[in-house]
């Protein structure tokens, strides 16, 4: 019952909140598709192709959040952001180079839609190079190279995410569900996602105080703030994902989502929010997907204005009253630690907790030790990053975890 509804939660996820997929074992198709022009090489790099499936536009972002339908919708809004900072020093022509290399990615690796990467990886380099000399339509510099640089990354890569079509790859995601539970820090998780999605709150929080926040936030106008964070190129650029991903949170819709999604829970005010998320009696009470889009993205948006915000800004001290400030483990014990939540310490978290799952439970040490080191381990967010662990990080801690895993089999480490 529970793969059933954690295969039904897939099924409604938007593109901007989770990972995208690499199947290196493709599904077979419908009759009905393999006659479509838009399932040849050609139509895939023209730059104008509209992919549909059950009558609607497929889409694909940058940052995550802002959302095209073609290649060709995207090329305007590239060549914006390269004038967007007219007074700032900036490498303009790389600029737009490393976003039109996002958007292709964007555009072949779908959460929805396996055609694009089927059709990348099932012809030659050469046949690539072939079509993308005959498009006729106006591309940006880079475009081409784009491509070919895709494939070649797709071709040897395993991209781990709870949907794919690959059983390694869905196993190795943190959403897989632990049947029989991983114990971390003390207490024990359904997913090793629970865990990173609930230390982000602090022992002593309580869904009460989030509703506090949650109703002071809601009242403020964020566009001031924002725009702050706009105007600056050089806070911009290196944290575009956090900008845009606060830019949709911040809304007073959003805001009220969470606190209805508590409702329609049935959590209660007087709880504890970490311990919420543990397993305490029955598993599974949130499926990891609730675990990432409610409590895990409510954590980021209060970290992240916490970091953002000036040190004179109330509701930085507000979110400092309730923790905010940063990551804390092992409270109230000699082992206790403070993290920042951007930073290289929390961060390495991952691959403390990926040693209990990968190296401590051995049915899980051998899926990620069956799949050949010459595929690289992967993982894609349809152009978005994290605001807790940034994508490439996260990609070499999975496949340093493999390394280790190949080394001799332990019980504990």
């Amino acid at each position: 019952m529970q793969a059933v509804k954690l295969h039904g939660l897939f099924l409604r996820l938007s593109s901007r909140h989770l990972l995208v997929l690499l199947p290196l074992l493709i599904a077979s198709r419908l009759p009905a598709q393999e006659s479509s022009p838009q399932n040849s090489l050609q139509a895939l790099v023209t730059p104008s192709t509209v992919y549909m499936k059950d009558g609607h536009p497929v889409t694909f972002a940058l940052h995550g959040f802002i959302e095209f339908q073609s290649l060709a919708e995207a090329f305007p809004y590239i060549a914006s952001q390269t004038h967007r900072w007219p007074s700032a020093s900036l490498d303009r022509a790389s600029l737009a180079r490393d976003l039109v290399r996002r958007a292709v990615e964007s555009r072949v690796i779908s959460m929805t839609d396996e055609r694009p990467l089927e059709i990348l990886i099932t012809h030659t380099a050469e046949e690539l190079k072939a079509a993308l000399a005959r498009v006729k339509e106006s591309t940006p510099p880079g475009y081409a190279e784009a491509f070919l640089a895709v494939q070649e990354k797709w071709k040897h890569s395993l991209n781990c995410w709870s949907a794919a079509s690959s059983i390694p790859a869905r196993v190795l995601s943190n959403w897989y569900p632990i049947e029989e539970g991983i114990e971390l820090y003390g207490a024990t998780y359904d997913t090793t996602e629970h865990f990173w999605q609930s230390v982000k709150y602090h022992p002593a929080v309580t869904v009460g105080d989030l509703h506090e926040l949650l109703k002071e936030m809601k009242s403020r106008n964020w566009e001031p703030w924002l725009k702050r964070l706009d105007d600056d190129a050089n806070l911009y650029l290196p944290h575009a994902y956090e900008v845009e991903f606060l830019r949709h949170n911040l809304t007073a819709d959003r805001l009220q989502w969470f606190i209805d999604e508590f409702a329609r829970q049935g959590v209660q005010p007087s709880e504890n929010a970490r311990q919420a998320q543990q397993r305490n009696g029955a598993p599974f009470r949130f499926v990891a997907y609730e675990e990432k889009v409610l409590w895990g993205d409510l954590a980021d948006v209060f970290h992240l204005v916490y970091l953002f915000s000036p040190s004179d800004d109330r509701i930085r001290t507000k979110l400092a009253e309730k923790h905010f400030d940063g990551i804390y483990l092992n409270s109230g014990t000699p082992q206790a630690r403070k993290l920042g939540f951007i930073s290289p310490e929390f961060r390495s978290l991952m691959l403390e907790i990926w040693k209990a799952k990968y190296l401590q439970m051995p049915r899980f040490r051998e899926v990620i030790t069956s799949i050949p080191m010459e595929i690289r381990l992967s993982h894609f967010l349809n152009d978005g990053d994290s605001p807790d662990i940034p994508i490439p990080i996260y990609v070499g801690y999975l496949n340093q975890i493999r390394a280790m895993a190949l080394q001799k089999p332990s019980t504990r480490n």
